[in-house]
């Protein structure tokens, strides 16, 4: 059965007897079509099922009111929180958002942005996937100047707006907790150095154990993808260890959950045997036993203020404006798993 064709302006100009040019007049209400005209043109299109093809509508006029929106992964509380508040300010705006996900991967995250392109959306938001290096195609989308903010993962060299945390210094907020608890053999679960996000985490950690006089021992930084099967194991890694941490500071909630997991299977008693410390304040870690310690990211505030970043960035696109880094304080939850 051959495809149905799609109705267009001129099969609407066509049934009225009118030129396609009043047709497009009439159903953007230009104030020179009379009502009784666009009455008939909107009737028409309906009963034609008629649908506008906004990507002609964006390439006539330069502008779509569309944005496109980059994350890791959609299941992740953090993202959809960022992406709810960050849609709340747009559409007030006038804008409609386009959600794509790159599931960590680089070839994913350059093919969203091809398609976000060719769709000719008016600014792209994103949070790079842990496999990013080469930054070339984040490159393509300033040299088209389309405007483009960073969020929560972002690299310096590409020169743009960026939102997130304060990385560094909620490593430090960690560490002093589980040192004050008592801890001396502190481990961290955390993504790969070559991610910013993640390599100031590390950087961080290491810090504060040197600033508390205890020593580092590079078997207890781990790097991972920090998915729940990763840190179920990478914490039994530690348990065959001849000397066992104390404490486990994971990067990631899901990942963290992985190692409490392991951490009860084998009947080790946290927090008085292992503290644990997640980030993320993911819903769950404060629903399972023990409740998990973690790290609240602001995401409310960080989609509320990507947004309104990049509605400062295109309210005046002929004007160099001075780089927007806003770099919001971390807070860490002490739970049972920590106490």
């Amino acid at each position: 059965m051959s495809k149905k064709n799609k109705t267009t302006i001129k099969d609407i100009a066509n049934v009225l007897n009118i030129s396609a040019a009043a047709v497009s007049k009439a159903l953007h209400n230009d104030s020179r079509i009379s009502e009784k005209t666009k009455k008939a043109v909107k009737q028409v299109a309906k009963n034609l099922n008629y649908q506008p093809n906004h990507l002609a509508s964006a390439l006539r006029r330069g502008k779509s009111n569309l944005v496109g929106v980059i994350v890791p992964k959609t299941n992740s509380n953090f993202f959809s929180s960022v992406i709810e508040s960050m849609e709340t300010v747009l559409n007030k705006a006038g804008y409609n958002i386009i959600i794509t996900q790159s599931n960590e991967s680089f070839e994913k995250e350059c093919k969203n942005i091809d398609t976000l392109l060719f769709t000719q959306v008016d600014g792209i938001i994103a949070s790079m996937a842990n496999e990013t290096v080469d930054l070339s195609h984040y490159e393509k989308i300033k040299s088209k100047g389309i405007p483009l903010i960073l969020f929560d993962r972002g690299e310096n060299d590409l020169n743009v707006d960026y939102v997130g945390i304060n990385d560094y210094h909620s490593s430090h907020l960690i560490v002093e907790h589980l040192i004050a608890k008592g801890c001396k053999r502190i481990a961290h679960i955390g993504g790969y150095r070559r991610t910013r996000i993640f390599n100031n985490r590390i950087r961080g950690y290491i810090d504060a154990i040197k600033k508390n006089n205890l020593p580092i021992d590079d078997n207890l930084i781990i790097e991972s993808d920090l998915t729940l099967n990763d840190g179920r194991k990478k914490m039994a890694k530690m348990l065959n260890f001849e000397n066992r941490p104390d404490a486990v500071y994971v990067a990631g909630d899901y990942a963290a959950l992985g190692a409490l997991q392991v951490l009860n299977e084998n009947n080790i008693d946290v927090p008085n045997e292992i503290r644990l410390v997640g980030f993320g304040n993911e819903p769950f870690t404060s629903l399972i036993s023990p409740t998990i310690s973690s790290v609240n990211q602001h995401s409310n505030d960080i989609g509320r203020l990507t947004a309104e970043t990049f509605l400062e960035r295109v309210s005046n696109p002929e004007i160099k404006q001075t780089l927007n880094k806003i770099i919001l304080d971390a807070e860490l939850i002490v739970r049972d798993s920590s106490k």
